[in-house]
């Protein structure tokens, strides 16, 4: 009898493109890649379209540890000193369901977003939310229309489940194209997402262009606005498509408490939407029950720290003003972010550039869109941006 054996570089290969194996390597940044099975090239990167895809490092050269880890989006500065102090405080009832306490959570958030409880509905981050949904939606098949690049994680499980993704190309100014988006939607279009400011790009559509396709298309299908890197803008509340909730849109809004707030280890996300889109969500996944007693007392305590938010915010347009005028003494045209990272051209093959980096021990993203190659770098400390800096130069030398 014939049996394949798998060698010891196989099996990493192969484990490590698993949803298990892929969570076994945070090094990576992978906590914010796309679940599922990935399809790959001949050269082990992951195809997400004709148009986008995402090289991976050679994890058979092990884990190096990082000094400067930015391929994550994770905020270095969190959580909030109010969020540490309630985190503690409620640590001694980890023993216990947060059901209850989820239920002022709830509240507090509602009372925020200006709608009712019944809007709110909360998941352990906001990509849980995206893939429970993808889940609900695309189980009998149907397809989702959503940019291209885009945040993949609704989109791989959606076909997962049995749906089919429309890439829709951003324009040439990074935007979403939302007049082709509109055109791509047909009898078999589910949902149509919007990451906005959009992730791995940085980069952000007109709020009052979209209020306005979100407002007309929502008639027709439901719309998903993904809104986790928002608050770094400073007027986000003006920017958020949550106001068409409260006019009976068919629309959903995802927020996160793992960027601004700095508590991507915490797992605490929320959507708003329609009541009765919540109980169809709902009826399938069970809401919060992902999130721990401590956290729902983090969050709450994360909410009340606006001094917080603002000195993160202010901080991050820092490094990201650092690094652009970094690049640009480089000879390196960046695309201007309105998020916690940034992504630029690099004249050089993705999975070499990512080894060069990682062997400098800085961690960062790198990406083929429209056949050019590109690095992602998420915004650290000033510390850490330094490090990259002086590690990208020796690097593209």
């Amino acid at each position: 009898m014939k049996t394949n054996r798998l060698n010891r570089r196989d099996w990493l290969k192969k484990g490590i493109l698993t949803a298990g194996g892929v969570m076994a390597a945070p090094y990576l940044g992978f906590a914010e890649t796309s679940r599922g099975p990935l399809q790959l090239d001949v050269s082990g990167n992951a195809i997400y379209s004709p148009f986008f895809k995402e090289y991976l490092p050679d994890i058979t050269r092990g884990f190096p540890l990082l000094e400067a880890k930015l391929n994550a989006n994770e905020n270095p500065y969190g959580p909030s000193p109010m969020a540490l102090d309630a985190l503690k405080k409620s640590a001694a009832g980890g023993n216990r369901y947060a059901w209850k306490e989820l239920f002022q959570l709830v509240d507090k958030i509602a009372d925020f977003e200006g709608v009712t409880p019944k809007n709110i509905m909360m998941g352990p981050g906001s990509s849980d939310l995206l893939e429970k949904t993808a889940m609900v939606l695309f189980m009998n098949g149907g397809n989702v229309v959503s940019a291209d690049p885009a945040y993949m994680s609704l989109i791989r499980v959606a076909e997962a489940a049995g749906g089919t993704w429309k890439p829709v190309p951003l324009k040439e100014d990074w935007s979403h194209d939302l007049k082709a988006m509109e055109a791509a939607i047909d009898e078999d279009t589910k949902l149509v997402y919007i990451c906005n400011p959009n992730n791995p790009t940085g980069t952000i559509t007109d709020a009052t262009e979209l209020l306005d396709f979100c407002s007309r298309v929502s008639e027709k299908v439901t719309v998903f606005v993904d809104e986790a890197y928002l608050w770094f803008l400073g007027n986000g509340a003006e920017q958020s498509m949550v106001s068409l909730i409260k006019e009976g849109k068919d629309v959903i809004v995802a927020r996160t408490f793992s960027k601004i707030h700095g508590m991507a280890g915490l797992r605490v996300g929320y959507a708003v939407a329609q009541e009765t889109t919540l109980d169809r969500l709902q009826e399938i996944t069970r809401a919060g029950m992902g999130i721990s007693y401590p956290s729902v007392y983090a969050a709450m305590g994360a909410m009340d720290d606006v001094v917080f938010l603002e000195s993160s915010r202010i901080k991050n347009v820092e490094c990201r003003e650092y690094v652009y005028e970094e690049l640009t003494k480089m000879g390196i045209e960046y695309v201007p972010s309105y998020t916690s990272f940034m992504i630029f051209p690099i004249e050089m093959e993705g999975k070499e550039f990512l080894q060069k980096m990682t062997e400098l021990k800085v961690g960062v993203r790198a990406f083929n869109f429209m056949d050019k190659n590109w690095c992602r770098v998420s915004m650290g400390t000033m510390d850490e941006m330094k490090l990259f800096i002086t590690a990208l130069q020796k690097v593209i030398v």
